[in-house]
């Protein structure tokens, strides 16, 4: 969201919105969807529900009109009408939509439960159809050997590092590109992570790990830097800090040469692969995935912690009544 549209939110929005920056810690990306979600409501309430016709794109206005007493008019039925059009007028999946209905608690439980603002909450009888939860795409271990073998060209060291950080510490793709390299430490086989909100966790170093990065450090260039590239570990072509596009084509690129393009797959596939293969051939507990991936709660892990109908044969093979007639 550009700065001119955070200036005519209203004032409880934009205190909501730093109250999410500075003590809960979330991220930049989810910070900007709250707000557009949020000024995407309180547009629809100011324009008697939008009128259904409304396309996709909305207009910013200025929404610094609406304050406390406004907020307390606000109803549960104006909720389910805001996410109603959603679905039928902008066509936004079960998904999409119970992300901005968790937008909305959000900011509905800072402005009455937290600081008191008003009076009443509106969305605590807010009720959401919970779903299919779909299970995570993610790369076989024989993909994923493919995956790296397909490495190859001037930049292969390099390419080759990423991948194999991806495939086995499970980093997400923004977190991969703020790697410095003061956050390696090859001597005590560890890597500093900084992850959503700047919360930072140290991984291991696997032998994989520490061979790909030895090799990649060999080549990686050292003059003509521009920027915080000095620091940064992984170098674009134009000498810069590797952003988050050249990562995607990069992997995009390598996917099509195994057969795996058009299919859904991504570079945060890979950080899926990475939890999966671990849970599946190593038998990791989900709470050291927790700890590996960076997550705040444990359910979010147990969506990687997934099993196969192969592992559900196996168990019920193994069962000790198996035997019994």
């Amino acid at each position: 969201m550009a700065v001119n549209d955070r200036a005519l939110l209203p004032d409880r929005v934009n205190e909501f919105l730093n109250y999410l920056i500075n003590v809960k810690g979330c991220g930049t990306l989810t910070v900007e969807s709250y707000a557009r979600d949020l000024r995407l409501f309180f547009t629809f309430l100011l324009d008697n529900k939008c009128a259904q016709e409304r396309t996709e794109t909305i207009t910013p206005r200025d929404l610094r009109k609406i304050d406390d007493v406004f907020l307390e008019t606000i109803t549960v039925r104006d909720i389910y009408d805001f996410l109603t059009y959603c679905g039928t007028a902008r066509g936004n999946n079960p998904t999409t939509r119970r992300r901005k209905s968790s937008a909305l608690r959000g900011f509905f439980k800072y402005v009455c439960d937290k600081m008191h603002y008003i009076d009443s909450n509106p969305t605590l009888s807010l009720e959401l159809a919970g779903g299919k939860q779909k299970l995570p795409r993610y790369l076989t271990l024989e993909q994923s050997e493919a995956l790296l073998q397909a490495v190859e060209g001037e930049n292969a060291a390099r390419d080759y590092c990423i991948l194999t950080l991806f495939l086995n510490c499970g980093l997400r793709l923004a977190e991969l590109c703020a790697l410095n390299l003061s956050d390696i430490d090859l001597e005590n086989r560890t890597m500093r992570v900084t992850g959503k909100g700047n919360k930072q966790r140290m991984l291991y170093l696997n032998d994989a790990c520490v061979d790909a990065i030895l090799a990649y450090l060999q080549v990686r260039p050292h003059d003509g830097l521009q920027g915080d590239a000095r620091s940064a570990l992984f170098v674009s072509r134009l000498h810069k800090r590797i952003g988050r596009q050249t990562v995607q084509l990069m992997v995009y690129h390598y996917l099509e040469k195994i057969g795996l393009d058009g299919q859904h797959y991504s570079v945060h596939k890979l950080r899926h692969t990475a939890a999966t293969l671990l849970y599946q051939h190593a038998n990791v507990d989900p709470l050291v995935l927790k700890e590996m991936l960076g997550h705040e709660n444990l359910a979010t892990t147990q969506i990687y912690t997934h099993v196969d109908n192969k592992q559900v044969r196996d168990a019920i093979e193994h069962n000790p009544l198996n035997k019994k007639r």
